[in-house]
């Protein structure tokens, strides 16, 4: 089943308009089902026992479907890099949801940024909208401190350097660096769940 199809299926007929905290976790799931050889709880930063209950909370009708694509070690939460663990927890710092939801869309966020679209393509969304949507309800702080509408990858990574005392950026002002559009430039192409139907 390609992407596409296993989304409308996880959505159970309902659209992001009316569900779009579903639709939130929908998107990456159903990506990460189409994609490459390891399990798919490696491939959305999760362990076997955070993924299953993910699927049993959100998605119990398409529970022994998923079940086929799980790591046989179950440790899809182990880092896929350095900077992994230090995503997650700066994401973690700053959830705005309760409940498990907000450490698994840590988590899933984290690994999908180590992906190379636009974070709002690697994790399956409708568009750049969908992203910032979606740091808003999860995320509110860091959000906030976006405020200048940052690419997510840039503004993660930038954050991290702060927090280490690395200094990125060519200059102190994003409004005199002549990286402006590399950080701040449109995020434009196709949602990957709409390219698989």
């Amino acid at each position: 089943m390609d992407a596409h199809s296993l989304y409308r299926v996880l959505m159970g007929g309902e659209d992001r308009s009316s569900d779009f905290a579903r639709h939130l976790l929908a998107c990456p799931l159903a990506l990460a089902a189409s994609e490459g050889e390891d399990g798919l709880d490696a491939r959305l930063g999760l362990s076997a026992n955070a993924l299953t209950s993910l699927i049993l909370a959100h998605f119990p009708h398409a529970a022994a479907y998923l079940a086929q694509f799980f790591a046989p070690d179950g440790d899809g939460d182990q880092p896929a890099s350095i900077e992994e663990p230090d995503l997650r927890r700066l994401l973690l710092d700053n959830s705005s949801l309760t409940g498990p939801e907000g450490i698994w869309l840590a988590h899933i966020v984290a690994r999908r940024c180590l992906q190379s679209n636009h974070l709002w393509q690697d994790l399956g969304l409708t568009d750049r909208s969908d992203l910032s949507r979606l740091m808003a309800i999860a995320f509110g702080p860091l959000a906030l401190t976006n405020s200048r509408d940052m690419k997510w990858k840039k503004f993660f990574y930038r954050e991290l350097c702060q927090q280490e005392g690395v200094l990125v950026c060519k200059s102190p002002v994003c409004a005199a660096c002549t990286d402006v559009v590399i950080c701040f430039g449109a995020e434009e192409g196709l949602s990957l769940l709409a390219k698989s139907a």
